[in-house]
């Protein structure tokens, strides 16, 4: 199973809990392609995901399935060469948009499931990652408040969520549509960039069931919880976050959870223990 995630040192954690649900799913071996770069913006200087989490996501790999690997891939160079001018700074990390380029890197297998690093496997995702994708350029879930707002296509609601996408990346460069959403997010200011340009410009996209990205979860249906943030009504209006790393808020949502995403937590303890020495 490929797999693609997009980031910084601050997602360190992040990646690693989600590989390491993936291992309690998936029995076939992993490869992880991790995408970074060295940004500055406006005074901000952002860090590469560094070597040791590299290193430190490929012993788990390696444990789950000897076949297994994790690529780093360095796009400091093709963003200085084709920045997304117009969208470095957004209310979201310029990393979101570095899935835009994996068009242009040679050594990517053409199935690749991206998943955003507060994402947990909590159960197998191999159905969603087998289906057929001809004549498909993504497949995504509905975003859970924006199908409401923004529309598209010829559907009423169509607007997916970024947060989990199965990309034909075959498809995607006969289609042009990396490259078009690159042009975009050059010249254009938007809100979500990365996700913006995906749904104005993706001609083949497929809508899945919500539980493949379920972002207000978990459900008894549930194979990815995407910890994306949540609107509270009661007793005020307000938005709440909570991140896979958070562990003490997260045992709160994960109360009723199965015992391979409790064995998530206790694998996640002994790697960060390791870490420290």
């Amino acid at each position: 199973m490929n797999i693609l995630y997009c980031g910084d040192d601050h997602v360190r954690d992040g990646v690693l809990l989600s590989v390491l649900s993936l291992t309690k799913q998936v029995e076939a071996p992993l490869h992880i392609y991790v995408f970074t770069a060295a940004i500055s913006v406006a005074g901000t200087n952002y860090r590469p995901f560094p070597d040791a989490a590299i290193n430190e996501l490929r012993q788990v790999v390696k444990t789950h399935h000897a076949g297994g690997s994790v690529t780093k891939c360095d796009l400091t160079t093709l963003l200085t060469e084709m920045p997304p001018t117009a969208n470095w700074q957004t209310r979201f990390t310029p990393y979101c948009m570095l899935r835009l380029y994996a068009d242009l890197i040679p050594s990517l297998p053409d199935r690749l499931l991206y998943l955003d690093a507060d994402v947990l496997a909590v159960a197998d995702p191999r159905k969603f990652y087998d289906q057929p994708l001809t004549d498909t350029e993504l497949v995504g879930v509905l975003d859970h408040y924006g199908q409401w707002y923004f529309h598209h296509g010829r559907r009423l609601r169509d607007y997916i969520n970024s947060g989990v996408l199965l990309l034909n990346l075959k498809r995607i460069k006969q289609t042009g549509l990396f490259a078009r959403c690159r042009e975009r997010i050059a010249r254009r200011r938007m809100f979500m960039p990365d996700q913006s340009a995906l749904n104005k410009l993706a001609q083949e996209k497929r809508l899945a069931p919500r539980k493949y990205n379920d972002q207000h979860g978990p459900h008894p249906d549930t194979v990815f919880l995407h910890f994306s943030t949540r609107l509270k009504f009661w007793p005020w209006f307000h938005p709440v976050t909570v991140k896979p790393w958070q562990v003490d808020s997260v045992q709160t949502m994960l109360v009723n959870s199965n015992t391979q995403t409790k064995a998530v937590y206790d694998d996640y303890a002994t790697v960060r223990n390791a870490r420290k020495g």
